[in-house]
């Protein structure tokens, strides 16, 4: 990491003199006027690395990628100012690709052309996402079965989801869970292909870090270290990085219940405001931590499987991991693998969260969930190293 990140140092330090002197302009009497300086360029909405990642995953072109990128960041303008519009009635959002329009969801007929007019695509709907998120809140409380994989408020159905292993869809103990979790409010029942697990995994070289014989991924930079997922280590453990040093020790941890976890960086480590592509891609610079609305595009890096993208899925769900349920979760169709864990989910050049595990590989398919980052920064007190 501290070779890696000295040699990205050094280039942004050559691309700011060559700027500064491809700046110094002067004029003498007389003579024709020098043109004016061009307009310094906006930002690229991600690096070469993540477009080149979106085009693979999604089958688009550069040029598509860079519109969908363009208007996702749209969506997630939009959906601030919609909430603030409809205020105790909204429901909910999700962004739809295809139109590349967000969906805002209302419980008041009153509130649709107010919220036509922040650029929202309008449906009203029956409940609230505060009263969604109550029933949810019900559902847990109670004491799901393996066969519960997951749960979680669905603006689209404006009902709380919750998903159970197809094989086990009959068991009893499952039927229990699901009839009682309809007394909690408007469920809706879907089936998976396997029940959820973290991504930790056994010591091998090359990996980002270590602690004990678990190797996990660094998920972003804050200041005075990073953040990374609450399996991969308890608070005092000690954390090794890719060449075997110490970096430093987990400060916080927390799992079940939540999956997150920071550590501290020193003897000799520093934080970069970036995410490592692996040597597979570019890295991506992180400019800033705007959650992205459902059904945005979002891409993932770990040090097992690297760069992979897909869509957010679902938010606020309530995962069954054996080890126990953690709640809060972001679901997406991102895979991943062992050693995936605690790795950056980034949509653009915005931190989303870290990866906490799933179902699947990167192989045949899956899905992923990971705690949001803003959850985690304001649960430390952390602020984000940001470019």
């Amino acid at each position: 990491m501290r070779r890696r990140t000295g040699v990205r140092i050094a280039f942004s330090s050559m691309l700011l003199v060559g700027t500064w002197a491809s700046a110094s302009l002067t004029s003498t009497a007389g003579a024709a006027p020098a043109p004016a300086p061009a307009p310094a360029s906006a930002p690229a909405p991600a690096s070469a690395g993540m477009l080149t990642a979106m085009q693979n995953d999604f089958g688009l072109t550069e040029g598509q990628a860079r519109e969908r990128l363009a208007s996702e960041k749209s969506a997630i303008r939009v959906d601030r100012a919609a909430q603030r519009t409809a205020g105790s009635t909204y429901a909910g959002s999700w962004y739809d690709a295809k139109s590349g329009k967000l969906t805002v969801a209302t419980t008041s007929a009153h509130k649709t052309e107010a919220l036509r007019a922040t650029g929202a695509t309008v449906r009203v709907v029956r409940h609230s996402e505060k009263e969604l998120n109550a029933a949810k809140a019900r559902i847990d409380d109670l004491s799901a079965p393996e066969g519960v994989s997951s749960w979680h408020v669905a603006p689209r159905s404006n009902k709380v989801v919750v998903n159970v292993v197809a094989a086990q869809k009959n068991d009893n103990d499952v039927r229990r869970f699901v009839d009682r979790a309809r007394k909690a409010g408007p469920v809706q029942v879907e089936t998976v292909g396997s029940a959820p697990s973290t991504f930790a995994a056994g010591t091998v070289g090359g990996d980002p870090y270590y602690t004990g014989n678990v190797r996990c991924s660094i998920g972003f930079s804050v200041h005075g270290g990073f953040v990374t997922a609450g399996h991969c280590g308890q608070t005092g453990a000690s954390v090794r990085g890719w060449d075997n040093s110490t970096i430093g020790n987990f400060r916080g941890s927390s799992f079940p219940d939540n999956d997150y976890a920071w550590v501290s960086v020193g003897n000799g480590w520093w934080t970069v405001p970036v995410v490592l592509g692996w040597g597979t891609v570019s890295d991506q610079l992180v400019r800033g931590s705007n959650a992205a609305p459902i059904g945005a595009s979002i891409c993932r890096s770990g040090s097992t499987t690297h760069w992979h993208c897909g869509n957010v899925l679902a938010k606020n769900e309530t995962v069954n991991y054996s080890q126990g349920a953690v709640h809060q979760m972001t679901k997406t169709s991102v895979c991943a693998e062992g050693g995936d864990s605690g790795g950056s989910f980034i949509s653009g050049d915005q931190a989303q969260g870290v990866t906490s595990g799933g179902w699947g590989n990167c192989s045949s398919g899956g899905q992923t969930w990971y705690q949001p980052i803003n959850e985690i920064l304001n649960r430390y007190g952390l602020t984000l190293h940001t470019a």
